[in-house]
């Protein structure tokens, strides 16, 4: 099978799986939005600080893919399940830490100044799914474990069997029914936490039954920490953890600081928010890919391979880019129907999805970038680009401009500034990483993997 169709087929895959899980939020938002504006709006609030700090903890976790896919392709089969074992260490203290933050909010409420009628609303909102991120971040180690080899066609299949439970679960305990009280946007976070243990239980059971995994030895009794083993895992994965989380902060706080504008903004900018999600999971999925075989070669001790896959991968992310953005850009305005009755967030939303399109295009082209950059063991410059022009230029300047005004811009009190800033940062920060990635692979490619320690 040629590497281009290797590629597409495990981003499909990747992307099937990935669409399902995105579907428990599209699933949310419109429950939420059916039950009452109000609820939408604490979903807003609520998702955004989740996502912060869930994707922050993943971003830890799936900085590993590298780790494996090398361990694959240098043929050192045992040393997976023994890696493996060690990044469990570190994932009970990224659940302790994130279940922490998910408990006490009320700093981030009052220093973002949400307004105090729907604070109960987010709080038990988060209450909730911090008692289901122990599962989540378990299966995001099972998840990032077969996409490093190559095979994620298990975790899809489990993806969107949830999907069929995580849709009525979260309409009947939101909406109530058959005995149980309408419970809104906190009954969907209930169904969201059965899903994950129930996931969660099928992939220990699948670790332990499916042939394919005996090779990597992984049924083995867990050594002991190995501390020098565990800081290699810290230092590629904090850094990379650090700056998914300033991106995704960059993105989610606009939530926090738009909830200001009252229910409409902030119920139009969440189905914008969900929709760039959505497109997300197009570049992410192929990203995923490409960082697997490009690790894969490098790891074989090939890096004209890994060269190769990256080339391919720009191809196919900048295409799939452009067809998205214009679809979503022609239909902005039926697709802001489907999720909401009330014609000021359907105006509204309309607008904001034009902005969305052009966010997607800049938003994919680094996506790619700053996976492939960590197959080379560069993690820091990412995250110093994303603090300066993500947290700077795009949430800190669209704050100033929507409350403050710059010189004689008055104050635009508009969801649609935040927006702008952010696609004008995020399309510097894709600019900023091709070059980065353009300088790396080439002396990088030269060196073996052994090599490849210390991160950038």
């Amino acid at each position: 099978m040629s590497e281009l169709k290797i590629i597409i087929r495990h981003a499909v895959t990747v992307l099937v799986g990935q669409m399902a899980v995105m579907a428990f939020g599209v699933t949310d938002t419109i429950v939420a939005g059916r039950f009452s504006e109000a609820s939408l709006a604490a979903l807003s609030v609520g998702s955004a600080i989740y996502i912060s700090v869930y994707v922050a903890l993943m971003g830890v976790m799936q900085a590993l893919l590298p780790v494996w896919a090398e361990q694959h392709g240098a043929r050192r089969l045992a040393e997976v399940g023994r890696s493996l074992r060690q990044a469990l260490y570190l994932c009970v203290i990224t659940i302790a830490l994130g279940m922490a933050a998910l408990l006490s909010p009320d700093a981030v409420l009052r220093w973002t100044e949400v307004p105090a009628a729907l604070q109960g609303e987010v709080q038990r909102y988060l209450g909730v799914l911090a008692l289901a991120l122990a599962p989540t971040l378990l299966f995001r180690i099972y998840s990032t474990l077969n996409q490093s080899l190559g095979k994620p066609q298990l975790v899809t299949w489990l993806q969107i069997g949830s999907l069929f439970v995580k849709i009525p679960l979260s309409i009947w305990f939101a909406f109530g029914g058959l005995g149980l009280a309408p419970q809104g946007v906190v009954g969907c976070a209930w169904a969201t936490l059965v899903v994950n243990y129930a996931m969660l239980a099928l992939a220990l059971w699948l670790l332990r039954t499916q042939d394919f995994y005996a090779p990597y030895r992984i049924w083995q009794w867990p050594e002991r920490p190995d501390w020098r083993h565990i800081a290699e895992f810290a230092r590629l994965g904090i850094p990379g953890g650090l700056a998914i989380l300033v991106e995704i902060t960059s993105f989610t706080l606009m939530a926090l600081f738009i909830a200001r504008q009252g229910t409409a903004a902030a119920a139009s900018h969440q189905i914008a928010a969900n929709l760039a999600a959505v497109l997300y999971m197009m570049p992410l999925s192929i990203a995923i890919a490409a960082s697997a075989r490009v690790s894969y070669w490098l790891g074989a001790g090939d890096p004209d391979r890994a060269r190769s896959v990256i080339r391919m991968s720009f191809k196919l992310v900048a295409l799939m880019a452009v067809v998205l953005s214009t679809t979503l850009f022609v239909a902005r305005g039926e697709i802001a129907q489907i999720y909401a009755r009330d014609r000021a967030v359907i105006a509204l939303a309309g607008a904001l999805l034009a902005w969305v399109a052009a966010y997607h295009l800049a938003d994919a082209v680094q996506t790619l970038c700053v996976f492939v950059l960590r197959c080379y063991r560069v993690t820091v410059a990412p995250l110093l680009v994303y603090c300066v022009l993500l947290w700077g230029l795009g949430l800190t300047g669209g704050y100033v401009l929507a409350y403050h005004g710059i010189g004689s811009i008055g104050a635009i009190a508009s969801p649609i500034t935040f927006w702008g800033t952010s696609t004008v940062a995020l399309a510097l920060t894709a600019t900023i990483f091709a070059a980065i990635l353009w300088t790396v692979q080439r002396p990088a490619t030269a060196r073996a993997p052994a090599a490849r320690g210390a991160t950038s």
